[in-house]
């Protein structure tokens, strides 16, 4: 038990034989968890004297800070545009599920639909913690239906909407409320947007750029008012083009604000991006690199078809289309297994493979002060992994809520 000195009565909680991901680098050091925070020993040991309850041997896993997934449409047969009398079960659902592939925190994506499934779905689903119930909710991201007609790529045409006064209305018209947002996807070439972009930024909702035909400077325009993220790069935008790169320019553009950073979400499940792409966006942007799985209500599923929003899909082996059509419309890709593919594939280290899946989406989010790292004081979700990156083990504020069984 903890000393009389101690300044909680909580057990305490010390990992050991483990390397842990800490200031970017693999340590060999142990971790240790109270109240479901990581402790700084130094401070148990000399100000409290204080010392473990319980040791969990990890056997020689990494442990890197839990999984962080900001595009996901559903998974296991759950579709989250599908307005039902009980989204919360479904999105629950697979919050349990994801728990296996290291998703500690995810954001339940909606893609375009009309304004009745927003006001239906939206409100039954609150921000909550993760605990052994499943990954917690940081909020909705809502990909659509502000986007470009032309690179609408899976979702469907007779929902897209443009900004008619591009104020606040416009949003409430389409979505209801914008309680339990955490991001918005939209196309910056759309009239009126740029106000849109800075009402959504001040109030906290990140701005994701996507499904758009914008050039560069109409891209960068949308950065200076607020937008920090890029939705799936080079999908469903304008290729690379040297006279005006368009979105993808924006990983090394000069116009940048200083003191911001631009993330962009990479689909790394080997389909949707060519490893030569990865390879060139990862060189030239590492520190903006946010793996996302864009996985849909097939994930987990076997081949067939299936739903995805107002859209029929259909699975063949690892592709994911609309059916009766060679559009892609999402994958069927886990987080983990996007974490090895971006690790083989683009020839980056450990570290940066983990941190694609955890540093960087919290920062995106502006909630790395107590995620996607394991800093003291952080919350304690954690993944262990073998050295093949394979998921061992995920723990949230400091209790096991998933092993792989021996």
């Amino acid at each position: 038990m903890p000393s009389n000195k101690s300044v909680s009565d909580a057990p305490i909680t010390q990992f050991i034989n483990c390397r842990i991901l800490r200031e970017h680098r693999l340590q060999r050091d142990d971790l240790w968890v109270r109240e479901g925070r990581i402790l700084d020993p130094e401070k148990l040991f000399f100000d409290e004297q204080g010392y473990a309850d319980k040791r969990v041997d990890c056997e020689g896993s990494i442990i890197a800070p839990g999984f962080i997934d900001v595009q996901i449409n559903g998974g296991y047969g759950i579709d989250f545009s599908q307005a039902c009398e009980d989204v919360c079960s479904g999105v629950s659902f697979v919050a349990k599920k994801i728990l296996e592939h290291g998703v500690t925190s995810f954001c339940p994506t909606l893609v375009t639909s009309p304004p009745a499934v927003y006001h239906k779905v939206l409100p039954q689903v609150k921000v909550h913690n993760g605990g052994c119930h499943g990954a917690g909710v940081l909020g909705f991201h809502l990909e659509g239906p502000f986007i470009s007609l032309e690179k609408k790529g899976a979702h469907p045409a007779q929902f897209l909407r443009p900004f008619k006064s591009g104020d606040i209305s416009d949003l409430m018209e389409a979505y209801g409320s914008l309680d339990n947002v955490a991001m918005v996807t939209l196309a910056p070439e759309l009239a009126n947007s740029q106000s849109v972009v800075r009402e959504l930024s001040q109030r906290g909702i990140t701005v994701s750029l996507g499904h758009s035909v914008a050039n560069l400077s109409q891209a960068e325009d949308a950065v200076k008012h607020g937008a920090s993220f890029i939705t799936h790069l080079f999908n469903a935008m304008l290729p690379f083009h040297h006279r005006d790169p368009g979105i993808v320019g924006l990983l090394t553009s000069d116009q940048v604000p200083a003191g911001r950073t631009v993330y962009y979400g990479m689909i790394a499940d080997g389909i949707h991006t060519n490893p030569a792409a990865l390879r060139i966006a990862h060189r030239a942007h590492p520190s903006g690199l946010v793996l996302v799985t864009d996985a849909i209500t097939a994930m987990g599923l076997p081949p067939g078809r299936h739903t995805l929003g107002q859209q029929v899909i259909e699975i063949q082996g690892l592709h994911a289309y609309v059916a009766g059509t060679t559009t892609l419309c999402g994958s069927i890709a886990t987080m983990d297994m996007c974490v090895r593919h971006f690790k083989q594939a683009s020839g980056c280290s450990v570290e940066e493979a983990l941190e694609a899946a955890s540093l960087h989406p919290a920062q995106l989010l502006g909630i790395s002060s107590k995620k996607g790292n394991l800093d003291y004081g952080s919350d304690a979700d954690l993944v262990l992994l073998d050295e093949a990156l394979n998921i061992k083990a995920t723990y949230i504020s400091g209790e096991e809520v998933w092993r792989k069984e021996p």
